[in-house]
């Protein structure tokens, strides 16, 4: 298979433009739109609907799309590891986080990476719902929680503590509990599931930070809003440290229970499917991310 009509591909459906996508890699307009009806010719689909007014994707040319992309990242490798690759890494970047995080230590670092690496696209979806890495063809993600995807490869970027906190306000009206049991008086503010979160503390039992047991009525799929309703006073919730640290530390948020930390295995994990090539594009922004992020993260002091 023609490798460079899968590039051709690859980035039509990247800009839903062929022609656009021609001019990139050095194609008049009507070589590409030949060389992209000769794909779908041999492949006996076709992969993009076309019109006078736009270009998009067929469902046939969406179910290959990932398989195009991975065809295109064995051959980079392939030329790598033969010392053919170009020197610039370059290329479309699709990453996936959590907008909470993205928005306080990613998104501030891509004017860097970008002037490092100019011949790099980013197209970043950033969400705290969750997300299929795999059917949604990202190169790479970062997660937040315990991995148990066997279909991934990943690299640990750094710990996710969690805590219980509240606001002094909440907690001046409603009284601070001493023990996970005192939880079921309070108001917890749920964060997208209602699942139980154990709590390890002084004693030799394992008690649970559980929103179902509760008097709680609000739950939460936005980290940033999670926080801002546990400031204002909603109540108790369980947040990462890395999203409180500095509310902390200037007294906006107090911490509940300091004898007991959340125990749910939560890591931040930079994470990509194992049927994916470690492309040049894909390690450079992991070797960012944990140069910038990963050596001393901010809220590690905190």
């Amino acid at each position: 298979m023609d490798t460079g009509s899968l590039r051709l591909f690859v980035l039509a459906a990247e800009k839903l433009n062929i022609s656009a996508a021609g001019r990139e890699l050095g194609m008049p307009p009507a070589v590409a739109s030949n060389r992209l009806a000769k794909l779908e010719q041999s492949l006996g689909s076709d992969l993009m609907h076309r019109s006078t007014r736009k270009v998009s994707l067929s469902v046939e040319g969406a179910e290959f799309l990932p398989f195009a992309r991975e065809i295109i990242a064995q051959e980079d490798a392939a030329r790598a590891a033969l010392g053919l690759s170009s020197p610039q890494v370059s290329g479309l970047l699709r990453f996936a986080a959590s907008s909470t995080f993205a928005q306080l230590y990613i998104v501030p670092l891509l004017p860097e990476f970008l002037a490092r690496y100019p011949e790099i696209k980013l197209d970043l979806k950033l969400s705290d719902t969750r997300f299929d890495l795999i059917e949604g063809s990202y190169d790479l993600a970062l997660r937040n929680s315990a991995l148990e995807d066997s279909s991934l490869k990943y690299r640990k970027l750094a710990d996710d503590t969690r805590i219980l906190c509240a606001s002094p306000d909440y907690l001046d009206r409603c009284g601070h509990p001493d023990t996970p049991a005192d939880l079921l008086k309070h108001q917890l503010i749920a964060f997208q599931d209602l699942t139980p979160k154990p709590l390890t503390g002084p004693g030799p039992a394992t008690e649970y930070f559980d929103p179902r047991a509760s008097a709680s009525r609000l739950v939460m799929d936005d980290g940033r809003s999670l926080k801002l309703a546990t400031i204002a006073g909603a109540g108790i919730s369980m947040n990462s440290l890395w999203n409180i640290h500095a509310d902390l530390k200037s007294g906006t948020l107090v911490r509940v229970l300091p004898d007991f930390e959340v125990d749910d295995q939560s890591v931040l994990w930079l994470v990509y499917p194992k049927s994916n090539v470690l492309t040049a594009k894909v390690r450079v922004f992991i070797d960012f991310l944990l140069e910038k992020i990963g050596k001393a993260p901010a809220w590690s002091a905190g």
